[in-house]
């Protein structure tokens, strides 16, 4: 489990990542040591496993589900990746719940000045939208976020200057694809409500809860 707290900006050293997945390295020197192998360590929102360690560096496999459903696999050496180590028990909860298990991929549609930061405007698909709120918690690369300007297929999000210098955000460019993952209170209560233990929130169910006059 994650919180959504960036701890080091890393960057590929190496990438062979297909449709059928593969294997990248990170170079992180904070990162690297705090991890032994079969740790796990998110790289860009994704929960991946570290297979080998080295003083400033990790590896990780990625399957082919990870490599088509995220980002993970456009990455080329170079790139910079947003890096959060796994939150102990007992650890603080800095930012919300994070899974690690990204919900699906959507594109900056602009990064605009914003006072003393900027405004991040974040173009999702359907299945994404639905379940993001205004001022509810949402992951975008890794990062815990609160939506604002929620509407159909977008949603915008304050990035404040610490967050901006400390993060990918200020590699980002209009166009860029990037990893979400929704708030996973959300996915529960949906599940539950669509279930036939909730049988829909209805009206009438309510009233059977105790929710009537």
């Amino acid at each position: 489990m994650f919180t959504g707290i960036i701890s080091e900006v890393g960057e590929v050293a190496r990438a062979a990542v297909s449709a059928a997945g593969g294997r990248i390295r990170i170079k992180g020197r904070e990162t690297a040591r705090a991890l032994s192998p079969g740790d796990s360590v998110a790289v860009e929102g994704v929960c991946l496993t570290a297979a080998e360690v080295g003083a400033d560096f990790f590896e990780a496999d990625v399957s082919a589900e990870t490599a088509t459903t995220t980002t993970l696999g456009e990455l080329r050496a170079g790139a910079a990746v947003n890096l959060e180590l796994a939150t102990p028990a007992g650890g603080r909860l800095g930012g919300h719940l994070v899974q690690g298990h990204v919900d699906g991929v959507g594109a900056v549609a602009a990064m605009t000045p914003s006072g003393d930061g900027y405004l991040l405007k974040l173009a999702v698909p359907p299945e994404i939208s639905r379940y993001v709120v205004e001022k509810g918690s949402v992951a975008v690369a890794g990062i815990s976020l609160t939506a604002v300007g929620v509407g159909d297929g977008a949603f915008g999000a304050a990035i404040i200057p610490y967050t901006y210098e400390n993060t990918t955000f200020k590699h980002r460019r209009p166009g860029d694809r990037i990893n979400v993952e929704v708030d996973l209170i959300a996915k529960y209560v949906e599940r539950f409500l669509s279930s036939s233990s909730g049988r829909g929130l209805t009206l009438e169910r309510l009233a059977e809860l105790g929710y009537g006059d």
